[in-house]
């Protein structure tokens, strides 16, 4: 956890600070086998304090499609505004630093988790697994038969055969 004290940001206009952070993110999940790398900076700019982070990591999961493991390197940026004080009006538009201190870990944390696709496909034409034997299907076709006719036209079969 790294705590952030911004006192001094806050209480000087045009203060800035910079610094190189590794965040250990593995205990939030096991895709995160390396250290997320993050560079940080925070300004006030006008008696507004601005978070700014460029942040890269190596996310390493399966494919949702044909399981095969996968690597994928990302980097995003993230900007927030800060405010130090406390108030009665709840809002999504800033980050409340309490005290001046901010976790940049949680932040980040939070940040990068919503930013992760949902879904990670190995490439987009993936064409996944045999739903009957479990053949990855971009190594080649099987020989299951994977066309069964809808059963609730089996009786119009029976009419058509007749």
């Amino acid at each position: 956890m790294m705590i952030l004290d911004l006192k001094k940001i806050f209480l000087n206009e045009n203060e800035s600070l910079t610094l190189h952070e590794e965040i250990d993110l593995s205990d939030v999940q096991d895709n995160f086998r390396e250290p997320v790398s993050a560079d940080i900076t925070v300004k006030n700019r006008a008696g507004i304090a601005e978070f700014l982070a460029d942040v890269a990591f190596n996310y390493y999961c399966e494919c949702g499609r044909c399981l095969e493991p996968l690597k994928k390197s990302y980097q995003f940026q993230f900007s927030h505004i800060l405010i130090a004080q406390v108030t009665d009006d709840e809002s999504d538009d800033y980050i409340q630093a309490p005290d001046y201190k901010l976790d940049t870990v949680s932040l980040l944390r939070d940040d990068i988790l919503l930013e992760l696709p949902s879904k990670f496909l190995c490439k987009e034409s993936c064409k996944g697994l045999c739903p009957k034997c479990g053949k990855n299907l971009n190594e080649g076709s099987c020989s299951c038969v994977t066309h069964e006719p809808d059963p609730r036209l089996a009786v119009l079969k029976k009419l058509w055969s007749e």
